[in-house]
């Protein structure tokens, strides 16, 4: 006989046979035992009885309609045996793996109490309701918190119990668990744990004043008796007494069932429609604990979605210390490890967790995984990624890859000031008790705070990568290869001296030492020359024009170590650190600026073996800074080259090509000039120089153009022109000139 045929006969039938019963209850994977113990020395009409509600629950899934329970089966002819086991039953047949404890059973009974909200009160259920929260679908996690607030409240009573005192206490072995279930048809969503539950007097403290958390002062109870320590109440979340008016936010009334756990309590029933009002009676099969029924508005019958439910609990509550089932099924399975010891968490578990957190398939390069109490409670589990990051992550716009979580709730899934922005590669969590929150759990409060937990984050990741710097060489060097960037990034933003130089410990250069090698700031520094008082770099697009820089001439000659800046932003990072150790980091460039012409190699008439007279040199110089008037401030000589005729130097050399590159094009070849101020320097013992002198007075037009053409070529090399091409005309003016004579 099918369900559906065995289900018009029981319509029919006043008393459907036993045999019914002993067919039907084996399909729900029940013991067999059950069939026998609830018909065997009974009347027949009580067996009948039993016999509807089997069937009712098989045929569950099909329809939530009771009607027939309650029709044959009367609540007071239940056995108290039948109560026990049918906590384990369910309105659906039973699946593998299926577990709840939600059923419609709960009947209201005796006169019921009105009590009416105060007007401050009901003008705050108000704003809780319409603008407290910034989305709807918090509602959910606040609930669920609470939830778990009281599982851990009837935890820690039920341990912290002298022997025997367990008495006290109805089914105090009894499972800790918050269930969810949703029903579409009927737009309600019920939200039940089998927590603490709450008396007469608890319930119209805590859910008729607002703003009065139950938690808290819980938590303050215990520390006034000397029970309350941080250890033993960390895991309680609540604290300012609003959250649970957050269902109002998406209900139209809100019931509330609850019994509490001190024994021989009574159930209740609480509703409103948060309109001012709420009433207070007692009711019937109130599992201890408390059930929440929130009937929803029509525009928010998406709560009503598992799915929906689902994914709000995977975002928020994935992480709360006790199971969530819903509709059956656990919802809660990935453990909070950055909650566990670091020496416990596996490599698989590292994985997994990490693919959650940061929404990807790959694993993590490096892990750092901490907790400290000092200066703040700070519990961190941070992954550095394995892959290269894309343009998304490249932008400053990005959002932070850390979620911030309290007592294992989320507050934000992507926190702003967290982390600087150049850490947001970083996946992972941060959890802390200190976090300073508004009332709704979702703004981050007391700059102070958050700015000393910031700073505490930053430093303990820069310690992180340094430490694996000298530990793994070669993962590091892989690691800075593909997120370099991100470091230089932040010497550039950071406002603290001592946190640029921490993050300058991890650059890498190359030195004009060691090809294929790259060094520290910190290893450069220990083998710095006796008396070398500053750290000079150079920047060039790759080690062979580095070489070849009229401007390393001098300090290859002097034999100094000099950095080899190969990327285009390399020489703005080193300029904006400034100093590393107290040493100056002087560009090349700057150096051979400041330094005295006549340093090297001058006689003490003031000239430079092998060069121009100094009678020559007072004559191209004047001659030199009129046929580049408009483009040169001072022309002077050097003495720091060898093989180059000249050079430019600006004052900030850095800055000055970053400017050409971004911003030259919108103002004019004069007016880029005059912001330069370029010092044209030339070396006397040059033959170029010499044969410059000699044709200022023998053939004065094709020195002209070859003066143009030397400023021309030395504002290349210096990287200040924006488009080459731009000399070509003046090239082949000076070429043309050349070849008239042949």
């Amino acid at each position: 006989m099918s369900v559906v045929n065995g289900l018009l006969r029981v319509s029919k039938l006043i008393r459907p046979s036993t045999s019914l019963t002993r067919c039907l209850l084996p399909v729900t994977s029940y013991p067999s035992s059950i069939s026998t113990n609830f018909t065997q020395g009974k009347t027949k009409q009580e067996a009948t009885s039993r016999s509807s509600i089997v069937v009712t629950q098989l045929c569950g899934k099909m329809s939530r309609n009771h009607t027939l329970t309650s029709r044959y089966f009367p609540a007071s002819q239940i056995h108290p045996a039948w109560t026990l086991t049918q906590r384990t039953l369910t309105t659906k047949v039973a699946e593998e793996g299926y577990h709840s404890i939600i059923r419609d059973q709960e009947k209201a009974v005796g006169t019921s109490d009105k009590h009416e909200f105060q007007a401050e009160t009901r003008m705050l259920l108000d704003i809780v309701a319409r603008s407290l929260y910034s989305d709807k679908e918090v509602f959910v996690r606040e609930l669920v918190s609470n939830a778990s607030d009281a599982l851990e409240k009837f935890r820690f009573l039920i341990q912290t119990s002298t022997d025997g005192a367990n008495g006290e206490f109805a089914e105090a072995d009894r499972s800790l668990e918050i269930h969810i279930g949703t029903n579409k048809q009927d737009r309600q969503l019920t939200i039940q744990d089998t927590g603490i539950g709450m008396t007469r007097e608890e319930l119209v403290a805590n859910l008729g004043t607002i703003a009065r958390s139950g938690s808290k002062h819980f938590i303050e109870q215990l520390k006034e008796s000397g029970r309350g320590t941080q250890e033993n109440v960390q895991n309680i979340i609540g604290q300012f007494g609003v959250g649970f008016y957050s269902a109002f936010m998406v209900a139209d009334r809100v019931d509330v069932y609850t019994r509490s756990s001190r024994a021989g309590s009574p159930g209740l029933k609480w509703s409103s429609d948060g309109s001012g009002t709420f009433e207070i009676q007692e009711a019937e099969n109130v599992a201890i604990g408390t059930k929440i029924v929130i009937h929803l508005k029509a525009d928010c019958r998406e709560f009503s979605d598992e799915d929906r439910i689902r994914e709000v609990i995977r975002r928020y509550s994935n992480f709360v210390g006790s199971p969530i089932f819903l509709n059956g099924k656990q919802a809660n399975q990935i453990q909070p490890i950055w909650l566990m010891e670091p020496k416990q968490v596996t490599a698989e578990q590292h994985n997994e967790f990490y693919r959650f957190v940061g929404n990807t398939f790959d694993t993590p390069r490096f892990t750092l995984h901490y907790k400290t109490d000092v200066p703040l409670s700070i519990r961190a589990l941070l992954y550095f990624p394995e892959g290269k990051p894309g343009l998304f992550e490249m932008s400053r716009d990005a959002d932070s890859g850390v979620a911030l979580y309290t007592r294992k709730v989320l507050i934000q899934s992507k926190t702003e000031n967290l982390l600087p922005k150049w850490l947001r590669f970083l996946k992972g969590v941060v959890d802390s008790e200190d976090i300073p929150l508004n009332l709704s759990r979702e703004l981050l409060q007391n700059s102070a705070l958050i700015r000393k937990l910031r700073t505490a984050l930053t430093n303990r990741t820069l310690r992180f990568l340094h430490d694996r710097s000298q530990k793994e060489p070669e993962s590091y060097d892989k690691f800075y290869k593909d997120y370099g960037l991100f470091l230089k990034e932040g010497i550039v933003t950071s406002q603290e001296q001592q946190e640029k130089e921490e993050i300058a410990k991890l650059l890498r250069f190359e030195t004009s030492k060691e090809p294929n090698r790259t060094v520290s700031l910190p290893e450069y520094c220990q083998r710095q020359a006796e008396g070398q008082k500053d750290i000079y770099y150079l920047a060039a697009p790759n080690r062979t024009l580095a070489e070849a820089s009229p401007y390393y001439e001098s300090l290859k000659k002097r034999g100094i170590e000099v950095l080899f800046c190969y990327e285009a932003y390399d020489e703005l990072v080193l300029m904006q650190l400034g100093m590393y150790l107290g040493k100056n980091l002087v560009s090349v460039e700057k150096e051979m600026r400041r330094s005295d012409a006549a340093t090297d190699g001058a006689d003490a008439d003031g000239l430079i073996e092998g060069s121009l007279l100094k009678a020559q040199i007072d004559e191209l110089l004047p001659w030199l800074k009129q046929r580049l008037t408009g483009k040169v401030s001072n022309v002077k000589t050097t003495g720091k080259l060898d093989t180059h005729p000249c050079v430019v130097t600006v004052e900030e050399m850095a800055a000055a090509r970053h400017f050409i590159k971004t911003q030259s094009h919108n103002i004019s070849e004069e007016n880029r000039y005059a912001l330069l101020q370029p010092q044209f320097e030339i070396n006397p013992k040059h033959p170029i120089i010499k044969k410059l002198h000699k044709l200022t007075t023998s053939d004065p037009e094709l020195a002209e153009l070859l003066a143009k053409q030397l400023f021309s070529n030395a504002m290349v090399g210096a990287g200040l022109v924006d488009d080459p091409r731009m000399l070509l005309t003046s090239m082949n003016d000076l070429l043309q000139k050349v070849l008239d004579k042949h």
